[in-house]
């Protein structure tokens, strides 16, 4: 997947600035698909050129004008086109994973604060998605156009709870 067919996918939430994409961006998509703020803004120019997005200027009074950018036609077919694709596995790239691999060589004290640090993320990133769940799905069954995102919220948490199991009982094992 490239960055473009993200934007895209935002996009298709409703018409946004460049710096409400970078917001929602960070709290939508961003937990499973990193990007800068500036990668967004180059890869926002780009799909303007290939015409998979169109911008109009909101005026606004006593602030700066701002460009508001919408998904095309052309981007719409381009996010289907995509969408048939082949998907591959995801690739994992952990140092501390790396680390373990070597676990006679290194120093074990460093890598059980380093297991302790990965635990508080996990768990604060497990509480976030608890948090957004309560908020957004808190009536119960999600309409058609949120079962994706829910989907995609119980993977998250299944995850997270994978990972802080995981660091716990690795914890343990290294005494």
């Amino acid at each position: 997947m490239a960055l473009s067919h993200a934007i895209l996918v935002c996009l298709t939430e409703r018409p946004m600035s460049g710096y409400d994409l970078a917001k929602f961006f960070d709290t939508s998509i961003g937990f499973f698909w990193r990007a800068t703020h500036p990668q967004i803004y180059r890869e926002m120019k780009k799909l303007g050129e290939k015409g998979y997005v169109t911008s109009s200027e909101e005026i606004q009074s006593g602030k700066p004008n701002r460009i508001v950018y919408s998904i095309s036609q052309a981007g719409r077919r381009a996010l289907k086109e995509w969408s048939r694709e082949p998907v591959g596995p995801p690739l994992i790239k952990d140092d501390l994973l790396v680390r373990l691999q070597a676990i006679e060589h290194v120093d074990r004290d460093a890598l059980r604060q380093q297991i302790c640090g990965r635990l508080k993320v996990h768990k604060e990133q497990l509480e976030q998605y608890f948090h957004i769940r309560d908020v957004r799905f808190s009536d119960g069954e999600p309409g058609p156009e949120d079962l994706g995102k829910l989907m995609g919220l119980e993977l998250g948490i299944q995850y997270e709870q994978g990972w802080i199991t995981w660091c716990e009982s690795v914890l343990k094992r290294l005494g």
